[in-house]
């Protein structure tokens, strides 16, 4: 594809998929400038580097990609860290928190971080099995066998939990 149009291809994917490059980057650094800081530079890191894209149809899971390593950079960089339990946790004013229900969320934080990422790209971003191994630069077979297991061990904690209200 010529390098201008596929740049515009970015430019708009881009634009199309800030809210969700947001709460991405939210995601990881629980911090509204940080997040705006973090999608800012990915946008810009996309576009200057947009013949890297080899087929249009990935452009969106590309840009989540380069949010998600933005993201874990500014980390490192900061060396922030945080309880466990703020993990995926959106307060932001303003943000519809799609992990409000308190169960689901204390049940999101029982699994590790890359489980906890599969389960959130698949069911509340809604990729595709195919995107997510994209994402997490990780083989097909062991991004099903990662929600696999995610989704058994919410379960059981689900269940626990349950059985501790009645109890």
């Amino acid at each position: 594809m010529h390098a201008k149009k596929m740049q515009q291809k970015v430019e708009d994917a881009v634009l199309n998929a800030y809210e969700t490059m947001y709460r991405i980057a939210y995601t990881y650094v629980k911090n509204e400038e940080d997040a705006l800081d973090i999608v800012q530079e990915s946008a810009y890191k996309a576009i200057r580097n947009c013949e890297q894209v080899k087929k249009e149809r990935y452009i969106q899971t590309w840009i989540c990609r380069i949010v998600i390593n933005t993201s874990m950079d500014f980390l490192r960089k900061t060396q922030r860290e945080f309880p466990i339990e703020e993990l995926y946790e959106v307060n932001e004013p303003g943000i519809t928190d799609q992990y409000e229900d308190f169960d689901m969320t204390k049940a999101l934080n029982t699994l590790t971080e890359r489980e906890r990422a599969v389960v959130i790209l698949r069911y509340f971003e809604d990729k595709k099995l195919e995107d997510i191994a994209y994402i997490l630069n990780a083989n097909l077979s062991t991004v099903k066998s990662l929600l696999y297991r995610s989704l058994k061990k919410l379960k059981l904690e689900m269940v626990e939990g349950e059985l501790q209200y009645e109890g």
